[in-house]
């Protein structure tokens, strides 16, 4: 069996305390579906840096990538927050409870925060683009060429994506339906409008119009 820190597809993952806990907690409270999507997801993103050109500091693309997806667990479904703010500030108690530098918790927290916001990252810290971009490779299939069939291959060998899409549907489903109005404006709605009867998203006009300014 390849342990979890083997190089695969030419990419390592970072071999430190940081790593080994942010994979031990993530295992510890998430289930199989998240945690071998997560950690595509760094694989993706590391990939998608070399085409690229992006250098970037393979430790906080890695906690960005395991903690993405946290703050879909039940005990954020009362939060009141979108998901990924739920997810990014796990990602900051984490790295502040290791006493890493405020601009790497601050990268690390924008690249979980903008995970869902298309246009965005791309255009900031190589960080926060790239969890970005591993997620649009494993969940949408952005890019899907630019990573060779052989380094596919071995990444989805190594964590396995067995009925995948309806599965992360349903992940989303469940940790967004408690609180659908978290979904406003945001692709989650999406989500929510295909797989929750009578679910009605916001409406950014109607919400101009009805405000309570006269004019």
């Amino acid at each position: 069996m390849t342990t979890d820190y083997s190089p695969t597809a030419g990419v390592q993952v970072p071999d430190t305390k940081l790593a080994a806990e942010a994979t031990a907690l993530v295992r510890d409270v998430t289930d199989e579906l998240v945690y071998h999507h997560s950690r595509r997801v760094f694989f993706f993103g590391a990939l998608q840096g070399r085409v690229r050109d992006l250098s970037c500091d393979p430790e906080l693309l890695y906690i960005g990538a395991m903690f993405h997806d946290l703050g879909l667990g039940e005990r954020f479904h009362t939060s009141g927050r979108r998901f990924e703010v739920d997810s990014a500030d796990e990602a900051r108690r984490f790295l502040r409870s290791h006493d890493v530098p405020e601009d790497s918790v601050r990268r690390v927290w924008t690249a979980i925060a903008l995970h869902t916001t298309p246009g965005i990252p791309a255009f900031m810290e190589p960080e926060v683009a790239l969890v970005t971009a591993g997620v649009e490779y494993d969940v949408l299939g952005i890019g899907y060429e630019d990573v060779s069939d052989a380094d596919r291959a071995a990444i989805v060998a190594l964590h396995p994506r067995p009925d995948f899409k309806r599965r992360i549907l349903a992940a989303f489903t469940e940790g967004i339906r408690p609180k659908p109005e978290t979904a406003f404006g945001n692709v989650k709605a999406d989500v929510l409008q295909h797989c929750v009867p009578g679910f009605e998203r916001g409406d950014f006009v109607r919400t101009i119009l009805d405000s309570p300014w006269p004019e």
